[in-house]
């Protein structure tokens, strides 16, 4: 007996459902504990992401609290409790708080006149590339504050030039040094030059400005009643030759 079009179709369609469900339960039994595991797998991968990140906020909710600590200790003066409590997060992997405890202990020993002691650590951190660069050029401009009595001037000039720009932002302390360090080597007219460029940029500290603008006028470069500096170097005029005798 024929089929009628709707008969068919309705044959035709329990047909294509029968041979999914074939192929659904082909698939599992060959791919099931596979897939299951991916998808424990997965899970377990995402689970431990979330508890990493949050180990990582409770890590530097500690640290911070580790560290208020240990400048709430060098405030009352106990410099051996605020060195213990420095001690884990100097040896920590978080290198905003690393760099902030090492830069601390090297104020410490700064603080006990161990100079080359604390210079030596301030080159550590700036020599740490796992430190950010902000952190690295601050530790390089107070290393260079611990010993500079004892290296050349031109030691100095050429590890601080780079910073020594106005748009940085340790302009002031890194053109401070280097001006001293022209200063020291006999190149007045360098020293006057960058101390009249600290005197007139606003982003540079007032105290530093203050003392760029005293030590350019002893060089001869111009200052108005503002502070702001004229950064040309003023000589004297050149003396009129006398006429020959006649």
């Amino acid at each position: 007996m024929a089929l009628t079009p709707q008969n068919n179709e309705a044959f035709l369609r329990e047909v294509d459902d029968e041979l999914r469900r074939d192929q659904l339960m082909t698939f599992w039994e060959r791919y099931g504990r596979w897939t299951i595991a991916a998808i424990v797998l997965a899970l377990a991968a995402f689970g431990g992401v979330l508890y990493w990140q949050h180990h990582q906020r409770e890590a530097a909710g500690v640290q911070g609290e580790q560290l208020q600590a240990a400048y709430d200790s060098l405030g009352s003066g106990q410099t051996d409790a605020a060195a213990k409590a420095l001690a884990p997060i100097a040896a920590s992997d978080r290198d905003g708080y690393k760099a902030l405890a090492l830069m601390t202990e090297a104020d410490i020993l700064l603080s006990k006149k161990q100079d080359k002691a604390a210079a030596a650590k301030f080159a550590g951190i700036a020599a740490d590339t796992g430190i950010a660069q902000p952190f690295r050029d601050l530790a390089l401009i107070r290393q260079t504050v611990a010993e500079y009595d004892a290296l050349k001037p031109q030691v100095v000039i050429e590890r601080l030039r780079a910073l020594a720009v106005p748009g940085n932002a340790y302009f002031g302390s890194a053109g401070e040094l280097v001006a001293i360090a022209y200063l020291d080597s006999g190149r007045k007219d360098l020293a006057g030059q960058l101390f009249g460029q600290l005197a007139q940029n606003d982003a540079v500290p007032d105290s530093i400005r203050q003392r760029a603008v005293q030590m350019a006028g002893t060089m001869g470069v111009a200052t108005d009643a503002s502070g702001t500096a004229d950064v040309r170097i003023v000589r004297p005029a050149a003396q009129p030759k006398e006429a020959p005798a006649q």
